[in-house]
């Protein structure tokens, strides 16, 4: 101390300048960061809020309002669509037609994708063309296989009326027959997107350890057994990843049903989003249309949620 003030060590003021320096360069490089990361990140969150979460919204504000796509204005209504929705015997035959449609799409696309997988995971020759066969009705249009399909499906002239009179069966009157039209909408489903699924469950089989099998062998296990202790459980991701895209995409499913029966006939091909697309566009209810799709969305949430749930229980990944 001297003439009663402190004495300040000058290292200690250059530590402090380069400390004070180090901090005001983080605090620049954290914002040079985050200007970097909106201008990067920012056109994309744009275009999704603009394409995605926008129309969400407006559809919800659309579901209140009775509207017929051209007049100038709307009449609000409340939840009038959503009531008449809930008490309408048509709309609950049009959920039933989609979840036989759902059930039937998924249940056979899975099953029969697992077994061509496994047979095309087989030792056999043209197993490769067989694979490019199996996986090239995915990659065409919907309508281009429905309108193929229709004719293949004509009582009269069709492939399968020819095949099923060799062994003296009348053909169905598929796509006007109420009771064989869904069946019919279901088949050309399976078999548009019977190759999609039956890839992905052969990468998972060929990503199996062989040594799983070998001890399972050893452990006497039979053919059965080493499918259920060890494919089942290591083709569970798949199965997951398989049963959420596949309940989305028949929940989607348009074109197939628009070319062949347009929802008919008498509704028994009518599905949800074939409604949406029916009250909307044909008969112009735009409000109940609206509703209508609100309901899909809430259907489709809560049954990824459902099975994300069930996937942190039952999908090993190890």
């Amino acid at each position: 101390m001297l003439g009663g003030s402190p004495i300040t060590m000058p290292g200690t003021d250059r530590s402090a300048v380069r400390r004070r320096g180090r901090l005001a360069s983080l605090r620049h490089g954290s914002r040079g960061e985050a200007i970097l990361f909106l201008l990067l990140v920012g056109p994309n969150l744009l275009l999704f809020g603009l394409f995605t979460y926008w129309p969400m919204i407006y559809s919800g504000y659309l579901s209140l309002v009775r509207w017929d796509l051209v007049s100038p204005t709307k009449t609000w209504v409340g939840l009038d669509n959503y009531q008449y929705l809930a008490t309408n015997s048509g709309f609950r035959e049009i959920m039933m037609n989609t979840l036989v449609f759902t059930l039937g799409g998924v249940g056979g696309s899975l099953l029969l994708g697992l077994g061509i997988a496994l047979l095309l995971n087989q030792p056999l020759r043209g197993r490769d063309g067989a694979r490019a066969v199996v996986f090239a009705p995915t990659l065409l249009s919907g309508a281009a296989i429905s309108i193929v399909w229709v004719y293949m499906f004509d009582p009269r002239f069709g492939l399968i009326a020819k095949m099923l009179s060799t062994f003296d069966i009348r053909s169905p009157v598929w796509l006007n027959d109420p009771n064989w039209a869904m069946p019919a909408v279901i088949i050309v489903y399976i078999w548009k997107n019977l190759g999609f699924a039956a890839v992905i469950y052969l990468a998972g089989l060929q990503g199996i350890p062989k040594d799983l099998y070998e001890a399972a062998k050893v452990d006497g296990a039979g053919v059965f057994e080493r499918f259920r202790s060890v494919t089942v459980p290591m083709l569970s991701p798949i199965n997951f990843f398989l049963v959420v895209t596949s309940i989305l995409n028949t929940f989607q499913a348009f074109d197939i049903i628009s070319v062949m029966t347009e929802g008919g006939p008498v509704n028994s091909t009518s599905t949800l989003i074939y409604y949406v697309y029916r009250e909307g566009f044909v008969n112009f209810n735009v409000g109940r249309a609206s509703a209508a799709s609100l309901v899909l969305f809430v259907i489709m949430l809560v049954i990824t949620l459902a099975q994300l749930r069930y996937s942190e229980r039952r999908v090993h990944y190890a």
